[in-house]
């Protein structure tokens, strides 16, 4: 399921001191010298001489980092491969040290190497980085020899202000500089956004697209990101902006580039697919192109013009490398690299020197697994371990014992076990009168970010939840609403988990103890939810009755297609989310009587 934003933990505190849009005119000013015709120089030139007709480019790619520095912990970290003879191995990847040793071999020998990526490299990140509003992570990308990447829904969960921020540098406005003596220097790779405008002027609020340079050798690159972000981030992250149609955004500027004389285009879209199979090398071609493909990206790429040669694409956290026909009827590279660094896609594009074209019939692409038993970046164990003994104080700090791994991001599961712990979570910690009277919790799948791992981390013992492990968990940091909501706004917001927006790709809810139905699946749209098994305690649910309804600020906003959740009233503000998980932690687990993985006996599924 894709990733579900919300807002990051300080960005109340952001959007407070500098509210409104008032640094993001100097975006495109301030750009890095040069950023948007540079090449790294990974490597030599051919020599001098006659030089060849055609020349290979190689386009490495990532997407959706999500400021996971360190390799993810549990499930998360893993990816699947499928063998000749259908076993599934599960192997463990990621972390920035190796994948910054995965680009640089991966550069060695290819003289015109270009990096980019499809957007969300911060925002739902682990403490290490969202501690420091991901300051550490653009640190990273830096180093990494980034090139480019498009904005994802996530660079605009503390707003356009705090992303200018993290483009251009400079301190945080609340809390300073981080360490004595640095001043955050900003990302010296654009990032590109041109399909979103400032609502008042009417103009791109970053730059739309890039123009890669080296001897001779010319190659565009547009960045969007899916038309749908405000439906997925709070409404704080995209005051006062406009978000445009994906495929008529990237046709206007192909056309553009093509005027001046760029011939050679690839897009980096921050909206995805998902293939018939999670393992990563799975032949989403077969049995013809684009087959083994669905979802949102498959009718972007259908209409995206033949101008351009290659789409970079993410969000949804899956591997995927097809072919899918541009409009003319040709194939076209359609790619993407999981999630949290665990994979990188290397793409060769012939570019044609006449021409100046990319030699569409050759281009050849693969993802790769980062894979952890290669040799660390010095760089990078540097970088992490400066940043850890900054956060080290409230990271390490425990907030409880459980008995066994308790699988949330992991788990593919409609009911996920860390979803019914939030979930009670929740409940528990708004149910008194006085903090709400809630009677029944949900909590969006997306927003969990992680799964509890009993293995230690650190030097904290297994069992133990840290501070930074619950933190990773949620990060967001939103507060807590409780709302009234009437029986029948109830059942309308557990039917919009498979029908509207959410029909092709469902959002089921984590839902507190005391709430169960039944789901069939072998329904379509909202019957899926069958209405006469829905229950609270035991007892139907009374569509004239009013409930008192507790979730994060995000859902009852409305927000990733729950309209009827946005109708609530008699609102309550509690504590955040973070706050009410760890008190739980602490009031239902010791050393001695760690908490165990709840059942997942809510949601009856019919498949």
């Amino acid at each position: 399921m894709s990733a579900t934003p919300q807002k990051n933990r300080a960005s109340r505190r952001v959007l407070a001191a500098a509210a409104g849009l008032a640094t993001v005119g100097a975006l495109v000013a301030a750009m890095p010298a040069g950023a948007h015709d540079r090449g790294h120089g990974h490597g030599g030139g051919h020599g001098h001489g006659h030089k060849p007709r055609t020349v290979d480019v190689q386009l490495l790619s990532f997407n959706d980092l999500h400021g996971n520095l360190e390799p993810p912990a549990g499930s998360a970290g893993n990816v699947s491969k499928t063998h000749p003879d259908g076993t599934v191995e599960s192997i463990p990847a990621g972390g920035v040290e190796y994948l910054a040793t995965s680009l640089r071999t991966a550069r060695k020998g290819n003289p015109y190497s270009v990096t980019a990526a499809g957007g969300d490299m911060v925002g739902a990140s682990p403490l290490l980085s969202g501690l420091f509003h991901d300051e550490p992570t653009i640190e990273a990308l830096n180093k990494l020899d980034l090139d480019v990447t498009a904005v994802g829904n996530h660079e605009f969960d503390e707003g356009a202000t705090e992303l200018a921020r993290l483009q251009n540098g400079g301190c945080h406005p609340v809390e300073g500089c981080y360490e004595q003596g640095k001043e955050f220097e900003g990302a010296d790779f654009p990032y590109l956004a041109a399909n979103v405008t400032e609502e008042k002027t009417g103009k791109p609020l970053l730059k739309p697209y890039t123009v890669w340079k080296k001897k001779g050798v010319k190659i565009g690159f547009i960045g969007v990101t899916l038309e749908g972000t405000p439906n997925i981030v709070t409404a704080n992250g995209v005051k006062g902006l406009k978000f445009h149609d994906e495929v008529e955004t990237i046709n206007k500027y192909a056309r553009e580039l093509d005027r001046k004389g760029v011939k050679s285009i690839v897009a980096l879209i921050h909206e995805g697919g998902a293939p018939a199979s999670t393992s990563y090398n799975y032949d989403c071609d077969s049995p013809g192109a684009g087959d083994g493909i669905s979802g949102p990206i498959v009718d972007i790429a259908k209409g995206i013009t033949p101008k351009v040669d290659a789409l970079v694409t993410g969000h949804t956290h899956q591997a995927y490398v097809c072919t899918v026909p541009d409009p003319s009827g040709k194939p076209r590279m359609v790619t993407s690299a999981s999630s949290f660094g665990k994979l990188y896609t290397d793409t060769t594009l012939t570019y044609d020197r006449r021409t100046k074209d990319i030699v569409r019939t050759s281009v050849k692409s693969a993802n790769h697994v980062v894979t952890r038993d290669q040799p660390k970046a010095p760089d990078m164990t540097r970088l992490i371990d400066r940043w850890n003994k900054l956060a080290a104080p409230i990271a390490n700090r425990p907030q409880g014992w459980i008995s066994a791994d308790i699988n949330g991001r992991g788990s593919t599961a409609p009911e996920k076990p860390l979803g019914n712990v939030i979930a009670d979570a929740q409940l528990e910690g708004l149910a008194p009168a006085d903090k709400g009277g809630a009677e029944v919790a949900f909590m969006n799948p997306g927003g969990i970010r992680a799964d509890l791992v009993h293995k230690a981390s650190g030097s904290e013992g297994d069992g133990v939840v840290t501070y930074g492990e619950a933190f990773t968990v949620q990060p967001f940091t939103n507060m807590m609403n409780v709302v009234d909501l009437t029986g029948a706004q109830l059942v309308t917001a557990l039917q919009q988990q498979v029908s509207g927006s959410n029909e092709a790709s469902p959002k089921i809810l984590q839902v507190s103890r005391g709430l169960t139905y039944t789901l069939d699946l072998t329904k379509s749209g909202a019957d899926r939810v069958v209405v006469g098994t829905i229950k609270l305690n035991g007892e139907a649910i009374d569509p004239a009755r009013t409930y008192r309804v507790a979730m994060n600020e995000f859902l009852a906003g409305g927000g990733d297609g729950f309209p009827a959740l946005g109708q609530g009233t008699n609102k309550l503000v509690g504590a955040s989310d973070l706050d009410l998980f760890n008190a739980y932690l602490a009031a239902h687990s010791t050393a001695t009587a760690p908490l165990a993985p709840p059942a997942t006996d809510r949601i009856t599924v019919i498949k």
